[in-house]
């Protein structure tokens, strides 16, 4: 058994203020569709700008209105989200995967997308990107950094964070902390016995699928994600629990943020320890990240958001991608996740085509880990490219914007085609 991490930085007082805030940015991707008129008249559509790291505790927003920070409190807050909210650390080891320099000109790259055509460049101000890498058989070829950041600056994953889980998930498979996915979720989370998760597997709710009644209808006040019931680790519990079943599970995807944070609770229930530490000892040092890490948690002292809030470096956010193109093998050929788990994570669900166990499928073959605001990993393994990127977008998901990222995605892939 691991031994919990030490490294808690927990602000207990100014959690009480607070915890609206983490919740709501575990469920905006519906949100910002609702209020998108609203936004589009406001200054939170301009262009982020370059801030001082050393200035950004001057913009620091309030914690608990983070989903409508302006573009300056973006910036700040992004790259310093242990300051604001309860994280743990994740530690880096003594010996990086060093990723060396092949660089090329890809500013003038042309990307092609439903609203014209625009080149990397265009792409990297108005989309306002603090960080886009560009890894080729293993070497960097592009990096370029705004916003003010570096390759030294931790900036916030939101959704990204729910692949590391997925990936987590298959260690404690290989560790034998769980026997295997078709496992039913109360047995590892008593508290749900005779619930209708009952009938759901780990299968299930990695894919969404748990077959168990959630409304995430944002314009009713009175629907499942707008109440208050499941915000903590022990209220998601009672509140879910209540759920009554809506079809069977396996058959129907719906977009669950709960169930997100759930899969961190039944694994940290599984390995009987922290996530924040075992990423640590199973990814993060061994396979040779560059700086530390850490991870939002729930409450002070609590777990982590199973769903979210992973904050790490670009080139960090690229090896990540590296490891899950190798199949979940460190540098040395050690098998850190079973041999057939990335494949199985990346084939298409029976609710949804597009979705696999916390990854976004594209229709050719490719993959993603996928965040609010712009952040994401993009995974080709028949190119050997893995492509990271920072963003403080103004709006938090908007399908224009995801369609000109997978075509920034495509563009860089094609132009690096041997």
């Amino acid at each position: 058994m691991l031994k919990s991490d030490p490294c808690l930085t927990d602000h207990s007082n100014q959690w009480r203020n607070t915890i609206n805030s983490i919740v709501r940015f575990c469920r905006l991707r519906a949100a910002m569709f609702l209020s998108f008129s609203l936004i589009t008249t406001s200054a939170a559509l301009a262009v982020a700008p370059f801030i001082d790291p050393a200035d950004d505790e001057k913009y620091f927003g309030p914690p608990e209105k983070q989903l409508f920070w302006t573009p300056e409190q973006q910036v700040a807050g992004y790259r310093n989200m242990a300051k604001i909210y309860p994280s743990r650390r994740i530690a880096v080891g003594d010996s990086p995967l060093l990723l060396p320099y092949e660089k090329r000109d890809l500013d003038s790259v042309k990307i092609q997308s439903e609203g014209g055509v625009l080149t990397v460049d265009d792409y990297f101000g108005k989309q306002s990107v603090a960080g886009l890498l560009v890894i080729k058989n293993g070497k960097i070829v592009y990096e370029r950094y705004g916003l003010g950041n570096t390759e030294n600056s931790v900036w916030g994953s939101y959704s990204v964070a729910k692949s590391v889980t997925s990936m987590l998930v298959g260690a404690a498979i290989r560790d034998g902390y769980i026997v295997d996915v078709d496992e039913k979720v109360s047995d590892y989370l008593p508290r749900l016995k005779g619930s209708s998760y009952d009938q759901a597997t780990i299968h299930n709710i990695l894919q969404m699928s748990s077959g168990v009644q959630w409304d995430e209808d944002y314009a009713d006040p009175e629907s499942d994600i707008n109440s208050t019931g499941w915000w903590s680790t022990i209220g998601s519990y009672e509140y879910l629990s209540n759920m009554p079943q809506d079809s069977s599970p396996g058959e129907a995807f719906n977009y669950n943020t709960a169930e997100t944070n759930l899969v961190g609770t039944l694994l940290r229930s599984a390995i009987g320890n922290n996530l924040a530490t075992y990423l640590t000892e199973k990814i993060w040092r061994p396979f040779g990240m560059e700086s530390d890490a850490n991870w939002l948690l729930t409450e002070p002292g609590g777990g982590e958001w199973g769903g979210c809030c992973i904050s790490a470096t670009l080139r960090d956010y690229g090896r990540l991608g590296l490891f899950a193109m190798n199949n979940g093998r460190l540098a040395d050929g050690t098998a850190v996740l079973p041999e057939d788990w990335m494949d199985d994570s990346t084939a298409p669900s029976q609710g949804n085509s597009g979705y696999g166990y916390l990854w976004w499928l594209h229709a050719d073959g490719n993959y993603s880990a996928r965040g609010i605001f712009g952040q994401g990993i993009y995974i080709n393994k028949q190119e050997n490219v893995v492509i990271a990127l920072h963003s403080a977008r103004p709006v938090a998901s908007d399908d224009t914007d995801k369609e000109l990222q997978h075509a920034l995605y495509a563009a860089l892939t094609d132009e690096l085609k041997d």
